[in-house]
């Protein structure tokens, strides 16, 4: 057996000789759930990475009914998870029928065999495939039929909310056309920086393995003040392309101080759009995901369910 050159347990092991144990999210969920209210399937939207994102859509969906459009951005610290795995096909299956939307689940490149930038540039591939339907005449029907472009919401969690908010922010440069944001979802959003805020630890092992991370995600970065990782230092801030956004943080989380300071960064910035802010009590870091059945994970599922349709007439 070979020796472990780093380990970053739970979530990965890297060996001298080159391999990679990735610790959690290896499982595949297929499409489909027949006890779900919700239909699924598998759509490859980079032929030339051979990459999918799985799609989600209402059972009770009318033929020609336009329903809000949700792209999701899975979490695993851009190193494991996958859009396929229990936990977030699952979840999808769940949000997807309380918000009633149609959901696209991006698969994206991970590190450390693919680095940063690989999963922003694939994420950007796909909301280009998604938008490819804004005029109803796309490869996949059931966004031709039933994505409504003039709501279009962005959601992940822990790496997923960091390339959500990436993705906005490249939306505000390089338009799509056709495209409205209308808001981002951020739940326990993994972002970071080279100075401690709030109540982070200053020297300790949980911070070196988050910046050990980073650096494992992303060799070529300057560091943990790198703006596709701390947001609070990026001066074009004010330039996020979308109407609203909700941060989720978990009070126990090691990332909870810096969900709270992006929220208060947004509302003191020239940024015009509404943010608002819900925090979970007694809770850790992606607690909705390994816990559905709580009342804390209920909670959030209403309140971004709500957030998803607040502009229905």
């Amino acid at each position: 057996m070979s020796e472990v050159a780093q380990d970053f347990s739970p979530l990965l092991r890297l060996y001298k000789d080159g391999r990679i144990e990735r610790l959690m999210g290896v499982d595949i969920a297929l499409p489909g759930d027949p006890n779900s209210n919700v239909m699924s399937r598998d759509v490859v939207y980079s032929p030339a990475l051979d990459l999918s994102c799985r799609l989600y859509l209402p059972k009770n969906t009318n033929p020609h009914q336009k329903l809000p459009l949700l792209v999701y951005f899975h979490g695993g610290g851009f190193v494991i998870e996958t859009a396929f795995s229990s936990t977030y096909h699952n979840y999808l299956n769940t949000l997807v029928a309380e918000a009633n939307v149609i959901g696209v689940s991006v698969d994206y490149r991970r590190a450390p065999e693919h680095p940063l930038p690989a999963a922003y540039d694939d994420s950007w591939t796909a909301l280009k495939w998604v938008a490819s339907h804004v005029n109803g005449d796309g490869p996949e029907e059931w966004l031709n039929s039933h994505a409504d472009f003039s709501k279009v919401f962005f959601y992940g969690d822990s790496a997923g909310a960091n390339i959500s908010h990436q993705m906005a922010m490249r939306h505000g440069q390089e338009k799509i056309v056709g495209f409205n944001v209308a808001g981002i979802v951020l739940a326990h959003p993994y972002f970071w920086g080279k100075d401690p805020i709030g109540n982070e630890p200053k020297e300790s092992s949980q911070r070196a393995f988050a910046e050990g991370l980073w650096r494992l995600s992303c060799p070529t970065s300057n560091g943990c003040d790198d703006l596709l990782l701390n947001p609070l230092v990026d001066p074009n801030l004010a330039r996020l392309e979308c109407s609203k956004v909700l941060v989720a943080v978990a009070e126990k989380d090691l990332l909870r101080d810096r969900g709270w300071r992006y929220y208060e960064k947004l509302r003191e910035n020239e940024w015009s759009g509404e943010v608002e802010i819900m925090e979970a009590k007694g809770e850790n870091h992606v607690f909705h995901l390994l816990s559905p059945p709580g009342e804390n994970a209920r909670l959030m599922l209403e309140k971004i369910s709500s957030f998803l349709n607040q502009d229905k007439a």
